[in-house]
């Protein structure tokens, strides 16, 4: 009986290990893997800056509201003349250099007001703007030809901030539509709405812009003992000023919010107004500017993923990414394609020795491996050690036994272990021939 060999060499190399076929090309997985960190690091950079978490135009009273009682028009504004705005999410970024506007609701708590206030007198100016507009959705009707964000003004309600300036007092009252215009800073212009004109009134509060007829302080600052030479230029009231003190911040109350509102805005001379306030708190152009949105109900509490994203440390993060980037540009340009393991056995071998094996243990018949196996292995050592085919049984054994002796072997000769292989009955006995007689094999063919 004649054993069939595989003679094929497809799929090897001359090594005889197997080359692995790839199904994607380099440049399609580079463009994946590209692709995939891309978005990746952008998933991370949008949860540590709340980027793509939802518009912050709400129809309420912050620099992102867009409608009438917003403050959207005033912050673009400002940032169109040169400042370096920002919205401010989180309560300890209240605390950097630069102008901080401050647009608390009407409900909001006056020692919070109080305290980032306090906490800036050293730091950079504070603009307070007061709010005074009910506002609600626009009806049914209007809603066909109504923006995101737009609302309807439903009433006034002034700000009741127990804890923050407690010294002034604010009302709301009308203004004939003859005289419901203000003036200040050098500026005079008209109030949109002079129905509901919300002003304040109180001990040490010097007007910058009030109504034509001087009766309503409509914008202001404390006179603290502070030396603010920018506001007192433009102030209406007279400041005296005992002490002075050029490292204390102004604190610039405006409690008519149509004077920098969207609803105000509309004109120019309320921009320039805003710019006039802007500049007279003592910041440059260039400058920032910090619209506060945590008042709002916008606060954004700070983790390890939004300091990754902040500096100083976007260097250690920017180092990382870099480094990610070189790794993987060094596994990608590997020198040749990725080799794999060619199988031991083939496909189809293996159930047929595993069913051969199946049925000799469960026959029982274990006398009739070791013959075999000791045949095989005198025709691989005949074979490996040059002998002439033509040797029969016996004296291919002599001559592998002296092959050894001229090894100086001393254990046990080939023909021994080949007999005791032969005579084995029990699975014990004929596993430890086999491994002897493969041992000795071994040590010939090396």
């Amino acid at each position: 009986m004649s054993t069939a060999r595989d003679t094929s060499t497809a799929g090897r190399t001359p090594t005889g290990i197997a080359v692995g076929a790839n199904p994607f090309s380099r440049w399609a997985v580079l463009a994946l893997v590209l692709l995939g960190g891309a978005l990746f690091v952008a998933l991370l950079w949008m949860i540590a800056t709340g980027t793509g978490m939802g518009s912050a135009n709400d129809g309420q009273a912050h620099a992102e509201g867009r409608g009438l009682n917003g403050y959207a028009a005033f912050a673009d504004y400002i940032e169109r003349r040169g400042y370096a705005v920002s919205r401010v999410r989180n309560q300890g970024a209240l605390n950097k250099p630069g102008l901080l506007v401050l647009t608390p609701p009407a409900f909001a708590d006056g020692k919070d007001i109080e305290k980032i206030v306090a906490n800036r007198r050293y730091i950079g100016p504070t603009l307070v703007i007061a709010p005074k507009w009910m506002a609600s959705q626009p009806a049914r009707e209007q809603k066909k030809d109504a923006k995101t964000g737009w609302v309807r003004l439903t009433g006034t309600m002034p700000p009741e901030w127990r804890g923050f300036l407690d010294t002034l007092s604010v009302r709301i009252s009308p203004l004939p539509k003859t005289r419901a215009a203000w003036q200040g800073a050098g500026l005079s212009g008209v109030l949109p709405d002079g129905r509901y004109v919300l002003s304040g009134g109180g001990t040490g509060l010097v007007r910058i812009v009030g109504s034509r007829d001087g009766k309503l302080t409509l914008a202001g600052f404390m006179d603290d003992g502070g030396y603010y030479p920018e506001l007192e230029d433009i102030a209406q009231d007279r400041v005296i000023n005992d002490e002075e003190d050029e490292e204390r911040y102004p604190v610039i109350i405006v409690f008519e919010p149509d004077l920098l509102d969207n609803y105000g805005m509309a004109r120019m001379e309320n921009a320039r107004l805003a710019e006039a306030l802007v500049r007279a708190s003592g910041v440059e152009k260039g400058a920032p500017v910090s619209f506060d949105m945590t008042l709002p109900g916008y606060s954004r509490s700070q983790n390890l993923l939004t300091l990754a994203f902040t500096p100083p440390f976007l260097a250690a993060t920017l180092c990382l990414l870099l480094a990610a980037l070189v790794v993987g540009w060094r596994g990608f340009m590997r020198f040749g394609p990725p080799l794999v393991q060619g199988r031991a056995i083939a496909f189809g071998k293996r159930a047929l020795v595993s069913n051969a094996a199946g049925f000799v243990r469960r026959t029982r018949r274990w006398h009739l491996l070791g013959g075999p196996y000791a045949d095989h292995s005198r025709e691989r050592l005949v074979q490996a050690l040059a002998l002439p085919r033509t040797l029969g049984p016996e004296r291919a054994d002599a001559a592998i036994d002296r092959a050894l002796a001229a090894r100086r072997h001393q254990g046990e000769p080939f023909s021994v272990i080949a007999g005791r292989l032969r005579a084995a009955r029990r699975p014990h006995d004929l596993l430890k021939a086999a491994r002897d007689l493969h041992a000795l094999e071994r040590m010939l063919i090396r």
